[in-house]
């Protein structure tokens, strides 16, 4: 297997940075500033599997396609830790958001 250290940082960090604050932006501009922890952790998920789009713009290749499998693991495990609450980036964002408005 190929070393893929790039694509792996990028989906450990994606809630942490994309994610959270698209959640975050999504709820200000609709003026919901008290979602309950799981309304926020899914939306987070919901912004993190916007990424599957990106991943769709890679070639339809053999390697490409390896990759887009590996990847999708990898996105499929990050997402089942917001949703188990094991995400401390998520559980800290969202207490900011609820608790500092």
């Amino acid at each position: 297997m190929p070393d893929y250290f790039e694509i792996e940082r990028l989906v450990e960090d994606l809630a942490k940075i994309y994610s959270t604050a698209c959640a975050t932006s999504w709820y200000k501009v609709n003026n919901i500033f008290n979602p309950t922890l799981d309304e926020f952790k899914n939306k987070v998920i919901e912004y993190m599997t916007h990424f599957e789009y990106t991943l769709s713009s890679f070639p339809d290749t053999s390697e490409s396609n390896k990759f887009k499998q590996y990847a999708r693991i990898l996105l499929k495990k990050e997402m089942e830790k917001v949703r188990k609450g094991e995400n401390r980036e998520v559980e800290k964002r969202y207490k900011y958001f609820v608790d500092y408005r």
